[in-house]
């Protein structure tokens, strides 16, 4: 199994399955990380996964985000030029 969660320290890296087990409705992979070691993973964060639900940050999102913060910083500088 290959972690494919982009944040882990294991990205990318191919892991032999130990077990699987339920947690709540949601699968989980123990899986062997070294010698002695284990790792449980959540399956959205393997290739194991179903397909993903789409990107998290859409263009859309991140647009309306940019259009927030440049009106937040405007009227920052408004109150700051306004009080001197």
């Amino acid at each position: 199994m290959t972690v494919t969660h982009p944040f882990h320290a294991l990205s990318g890296q191919q892991l032999d399955i130990l077990f699987v087990k339920r947690r709540g409705d949601a699968l989980v992979f123990v899986c062997a990380c070294g010698v002695s070691r284990s790792v449980t993973l959540p399956q959205e964060w393997t290739d194991r996964s179903g397909e993903p639900l789409g990107d998290r940050l859409a263009v859309e999102g991140l647009s309306a985000l940019r259009a927030l913060v440049d009106a937040l910083v405007s009227r920052g500088a408004e109150a700051e030029g306004g009080g001197s």
